[in-house]
């Protein structure tokens, strides 16, 4: 599904997913993926990288064959990523601390989103010490427990936000699940970024209305659109 950008409707909340978006992910989803499922098959891991972005449990839900041993699968993801986290190996992408800044600076709220738990998102947060680095953090169970490619997080983004339309929104991401979801929601600018799981081909496939080098080109290209 492909869409027109709408120029005429200022930003006012920008929802950025975290790995591969705001913070480098450089193979830990997949490292984790690998310690929850050591005997998985060549199609599982293929399965993993196609879905990046989407809610962690759901991916197991798929690969697993029943609900038990999905979480169970889940939870040792979650714990094998947390330890990845400790071990130091998780850091900003170039640019996107300044982003933040830089977005706020412009009068937008920020949001981060996540496919990872509560608790692993709260972890990286901490980690990289950004506590406080955007105005609203939404994991799929904040939004009910729907993740992506499912609107839900962005919309309850609008809702904490208070936009005046979804045209006002802006969602950015390295997956097509982050596209889609965007899309979805109902959000003019739904960019893509080239610094993680999926090329520019398959984000433009998904509907992206731009396709960025970084996140650090975010704030001039709004500003560009609404200039």
């Amino acid at each position: 599904m492909h869409r027109t950008t709408d120029h005429t409707t200022p930003v006012e909340l920008v929802v950025l997913d975290m790995a591969g978006t705001t913070v480098a992910d450089d193979g830990l989803v997949e490292e984790a993926f690998a310690a929850a499922l050591p005997d998985h098959s060549p199609e599982a891991a293929a399965y993993v990288r196609a879905t990046m972005g989407e809610s962690k449990i759901t991916v197991f839900r798929h690969l697993c064959p029943d609900e038990e041993s999905a979480q169970a699968a889940n939870r040792a993801f979650e714990a094998a990523y947390a330890r990845l986290v400790d071990e130091g190996r998780c850091a900003p992408l170039p640019g996107a601390g300044d982003t933040l800044r830089a977005l706020r600076d412009q009068g937008r709220t920020t949001a981060l989103t996540t496919g990872f738990s509560g608790d692993t998102q709260a972890r990286i947060l901490r980690a990289l010490g950004w506590e406080d680095a955007a105005d609203l953090v939404l994991c799929p169970a904040d939004a009910g427990g729907r993740g992506r490619p499912h609107p839900d997080m962005v919309l309850t983004a609008a809702l904490r936000a208070r936009v005046g339309s979804v045209a006002a929104i802006a969602v950015v991401g390295d997956t097509a699940s982050d596209v889609r979801s965007g899309l979805r929601a109902g959000a003019s600018v739904v960019a893509g970024v080239r610094t993680g799981a999926h090329d520019d081909a398959a984000l433009r496939a998904a509907g992206a209305t731009n396709v960025l080098d970084g996140v650090a080109d975010l704030p001039d290209l709004l500003a560009a659109r609404e200039g």
